[in-house]
């Protein structure tokens, strides 16, 4: 059974720092791309980073490029988010998504039940 489970949120003031972690189970991690996606109160869902399997090559959001840094841990089967500068608009629960091959960071089958993060002073 494939778990992702995603740890790391909190309450943190404009301009802090936070990082999340998405520990992974069921399947081999370290063959799959994967992603970080949120949810801000009453939007929708907004992908906010991805990153295959090998290399390993990472992408970003167009907001969060500088201030969001994607990472793995093949040995560990876990994912990361460090994020810093936050912003009140980066307020969120934030879920992890395994992608459906090694290199598919935008397709995903299975989620986490996701970390909230809040930034307010």
């Amino acid at each position: 059974e494939v778990q992702l489970v995603e740890s790391g949120g909190g309450l943190v003031q404009p301009g802090g720092s936070l990082r999340l972690s998405c520990a992974a189970s069921g399947f081999t991690f370290a063959n799959y791309a994967m992603s970080w996606v949120r949810q801000a109160p009453g939007k929708g869902l907004e992908w906010v980073s991805g990153i295959t399997w090998k290399g390993p090559s990472t992408f970003y959001a167009e907001s969060m490029k500088g201030r969001f840094t994607i990472s793995r841990d093949n040995a560990k089967n876990t994912l990361y988010l460090q994020m810093n500068s936050l912003k009140s608009e980066d307020t969120a629960v934030y879920y992890c998504a395994k992608g459906v091959d090694s290199t598919a960071w935008a397709t995903y089958d299975y989620w986490g039940q996701g970390t909230q993060v809040t930034i307010s002073s």
